[in-house]
């Protein structure tokens, strides 16, 4: 995406403002979308110069208010520019992904996610906080590993023995092809 300076977004502003051309037309003018030139005038009609300025602060939004605005946008009939305008935000985009994560994973993925990479799991750590916590919550979770461990043991052992029985299967077969060429080899 391009950036224009504040000057040119000025320029471009005022020249709709004093009713020189509609959107599209400053748009060819410049080599703009008619949609980027509505969005600074409207921007610069709600907020003023300070809403042609680049943000370079990370606004982070709690799950209420990501609900609140997608429910509206869900109920209302408003565009993602103009509910973005109405609650205070310069970015409808952030609205839109909002709206499509909602639709697909439903409200918890509006939720903050935790960043960075997972701790790896210490067994000997889980079971000490488990026993020193014995809240219900780590008693399920130990059960769970507990159960999990289990199954994986099991499975161990069944592929060992697969493969055991495999082998075993194969090993006669390669005996008899051994002895086989052994006695061509003799007989030549």
């Amino acid at each position: 995406m391009a950036k224009y300076s504040f000057e040119f977004k000025m320029k471009v502003i005022k020249e709709y403002l004093t009713g020189q051309d509609s959107f599209t037309g400053i748009g060819k003018k410049y080599g703009l979308d008619h949609s980027i030139v509505r969005r600074w005038v409207a921007y610069y009609n709600e907020f003023g110069e300070e809403g042609l300025l680049r943000s370079r602060q990370r606004n982070t939004y709690t799950f209420e208010f990501k609900l609140h605005v997608v429910e509206l946008y869900l109920t209302g009939e408003m565009s993602y520019l103009d509910l973005a305008l109405k609650v205070g935000m310069s970015h409808p985009s952030q609205i839109v992904r909002w709206v499509e994560d909602y639709r697909t994973a439903g409200p918890d993925a509006l939720r903050l996610k935790k960043k960075g990479r997972k701790r790896k799991m210490d067994k000997e750590r889980i079971i000490h906080k488990i026993k020193s916590g014995d809240s219900d919550e780590q008693k399920e979770l130990l059960n769970q590993l507990q159960e999990e461990n289990l199954r994986l043991r099991i499975e161990n052992a069944f592929l060992k023995e697969a493969r055991r029985l495999r082998l075993e299967e194969e090993n006669p077969l390669n005996e008899q092809r051994e002895s086989s060429t052994a006695s061509e080899e003799n007989s030549n």
